[in-house]
Order: structure tokens, then sequence, then C-alpha cells
């Protein structure tokens, strides 16, 4: 008899080296911007290289909800914004993912009103969107968030400068898409600099926007002019490819990362290189070499970019579990990032919590267990220290990590590595 729910079941026999050519998938976190953005004008837009994932779905049933055809085929996107009829997004799609609340300022720029509850994704503790009101009104928004629904009206968008206390990824987005259909121009101080911004920027620009200082803590926006066809490749994913380095790394073996930007996650291969891998960069791929035996790093402290990644903190962490000698991992983005921790202790590492910072010391060898995967990123830190455990290791996951890992059982056993993802009702 069927349950009530599906889950997904990662069956993992550890021990095995990775090797191989690993052609990283394109990213997720610079993927739904812009399909936010894709609705800012009548306009059909062409997106290559997107992922297949639970996140872009939520995202293409929204802009479908809207009035737009979005269809997906294998890594391509269409997208036909031309019959936007609805200002609102439901309770129940938006608690499908956090990116979500980025809808809100497309809407603005694009029918002058947006009407949506708070959204949902991972609980990583808080992530207020104050910051992305508080831009709005400044923009010229009249915005009542006192019931359960946000509802957000503007007449006129206004042109201004917006000083971000905290460089908010989100706020920047959500900023630099309403800011389009502004009077005049709009200046972002303190803004986010990841490469996903920039990755906005690029569609933006193609839409046919003034936008420019990506990449700096400046971002400048002016108004739009009409455009009816963008064709736009999204960049690759810097945290999947984070991720597969920190899993050759704990395993050993040889990989090759193909199609991916080195620098978005330098600090990544930083301290893989550091606990004693050989890394080699060249222009679009990785290489990475491991004798699996890695050793401590000292100290390390996520920070927004381009410091070290809140998202890479926990496979990193994954990896380290066997390195002799003591890491301490400082968390300063999200308060509940550690949740992976009670999981891993299960694996048999030694892992103690002070605070924000998760002490790390080296064990000589782990071993598989089931395991609840709690959330994105420390999902895929469970496979990656499953990976380097002696036995099976299985991740029970209620669809956490396919909400950002494209085909990663295929991408996996492509390097040698024994996985699979079974599928079933509990």
């Amino acid at each position: 008899m069927r349950g009530d729910f599906f889950m997904d079941i990662w069956r993992i026999r550890g021990g095995k080296k990775l090797a191989g050519v690993c052609f990283v998938q394109g990213s997720k976190n610079a993927s739904l911007p812009i399909l936010a953005a894709s609705i800012l004008g009548p306009a059909e837009s062409e997106l290559h290289n997107v992922p297949q994932l639970k996140d872009i779905d939520a995202a293409l049933r929204i802009l479908r909800h809207l009035g737009c055809v979005a269809e997906q085929r294998d890594n391509e996107v269409y997208i036909n914004a031309n019959g936007v009829t609805n200002c609102s997004i439901s309770h129940k799609l938006m608690l499908e993912m956090r990116s979500s609340v980025i809808f809100m300022g497309a809407l603005l720029a694009r029918c002058g009103e947006a009407r949506l509850s708070p959204p949902g994704g991972c609980q990583l503790g808080k992530r207020p969107i104050d910051l992305h009101l508080d831009a709005l009104r400044r923009l010229g928004a009249e915005i009542d968030d006192s019931g359960g629904e946000i509802i957000c009206r503007a007449g006129d968008l206004r042109g201004t400068e917006i000083a971000l206390p905290f460089p908010s990824v989100g706020a920047t987005e959500n900023i630099m898409l309403a800011a389009t259909a502004a009077k005049g121009e709009t200046v972002i101080r303190g803004a986010a600099r990841e490469p996903e911004i920039g990755a906005l920027q690029d569609y933006l620009r193609r839409m046919g926007c003034e936008v420019h200082g990506a990449g700096t803590d400046t971002i400048v926006i002016g108004q739009r002019r009409p455009v009816r066809h963008i064709d736009h490749r999204i960049l690759s994913d810097r945290i999947v490819a984070a991720t597969v380095a920190c899993a050759a790394a704990a395993c050993g073996g040889s990989v090759e990362l193909r199609g991916v930007e080195p620098g978005h996650f330098s600090t990544v291969l930083h301290f893989l290189k550091q606990a004693g891998c050989d890394i080699m960069c060249q222009n679009r791929s990785v290489w990475l070499r491991s004798g699996g035996k890695l050793h401590a790093v000292g100290e390390i402290s996520t920070e927004p970019y381009p410091g070290f990644p809140t998202d890479a903190q926990p496979v990193l962490m994954a990896a380290l579990l066997k390195a002799k000698g003591r890491t301490l991992i400082r968390e300063t983005i999200f308060e509940n990032r550690f949740r992976q921790v009670p999981e891993l202790v299960r694996l048999g590492a030694d892992i103690t919590l002070h605070d924000r910072t998760a002490e790390i010391r080296g064990v000589d060898s782990l071993r598989g267990t089931a395991l609840s995967a709690t959330d994105l990123r420390g999902g895929a830190a469970m496979i990656v220290a499953g990976l380097s455990a002696e036995g099976e290791t299985l991740v029970y996951d209620a669809g956490h990590i396919r909400r950002g890992y494209e085909r990663f059982d295929t991408r996996l056993r492509a390097l040698g590595a024994d996985i699979c993802l079974d599928q079933s009702y509990v």
C-alpha cells in the first residue's frame, strides 16, 4: 500500500576512487532569477544549459500560472511572455522554493502589482525579506505585508539610490528587476557580487535593459527598451562543481571538471589544495587529483562572494571528515547551516558545535549507515561522506537534493562511484 509522500533513497557503497570527466550542469541559482526576468516585457526567451531540477520545474509552473508559455526540453527552455495576465502567485507555488520571492520585483515592473505569500525552500534559519521590501518601497512601491499575503502596488516606480546593509543576493536581484521599469536611474550600493548577479545583468542587457556594475558593489540600472527575442546561455553551477571536487578529494582519484569557471569557486579549490589535492585550472576546466588522505586546513569562515560560499560549506565539511588534524568552520550567513552535522556524526565523524562554529577532528574511517537529508546542501554533504565511508550508506531524502543536482547519481556513476537513486512512497 502506498504511503503519504514520495521519498528519494540514495544508495551508496563507499570506498571507490573517482576518475574521469564530469561536465558540470547549468546553474540553478543563475537560472531562477533569469526565469523571473523573462516576464519583464512581452518577449520570447530561449535559454540554453538550463538544468532539469525540481526548482526549475516550480519556476516554470509559476510562469505558466502567470500566463506565459513556458516549456523545457532537455536543457533548453522556451518562454513566451506575451500573455502575462496574472500578478498573483498562489501560496502552494510559493512554498515550493525560496527563490520564488524574486518574482516580486519582476511582477511590479511588468504589471505594477504583485501578490504573493512568503516563500518556502530549505529551513536554514531566519532569511527575512525585509531588505527586499524596504528596497522596493524606496522605488515607490506601496507594500502591505501585515497579513499572510504580501501585496505590492506601484503606479509609478522611480529610480533612486539604495544602500543595502548586507549584500543580499535576492534583494539585489529584486531591485535590478523592479528598477528596469523605474523612471530615471537606480543605483544599488552594497550590492551582492556573486557570479549569478553578473549572469542576470547579461540577460537583462540582451533584453534591452541598461545595467552595468555587476561584480562590483555598485550596480546602476536604467530603463528597458523593447526587445522581442532573447537568446541566452546559463553559466555552469559553481556549487555543483565544488561538490564533485569535494567528493573526488574525499574518495581519492583524478577528476576533470569541464564547462566551469574556475574563478567562481576558487575559494573552495584553495582549501582543497591546502588539504593536499593537486589542482590545475585552465580556461573552462579544473583538474583535481587526490590520494584520498587529506589533512586539516585550519580555519574556514563563510562570507559573501568573493569569500567562501555558505552553500559549499556542508560539502567541504564532508570532504574533511577523515582529514588528519583539526579544522574549524565558522558559519556567518545562516544560523542553521549545520543541520547536516548530527547525520555526519552517525557515520562516525568527530564534529563538535560551538554556537556557529563547527570543530572537525579527522577520524581514521567512516562507516555507512542510514541518514536523513536535512536540506539541499546538507543532503549533498551526506552523499559526499557516504562515498568515502566503508560499507553501505542510505540517504533518505524528501526531494531536497534533486532541487539543485541534475542526474547526480548518473554523473557520479560515470566517475566510478557505486551509487543509485531509488524512489518509493513511504
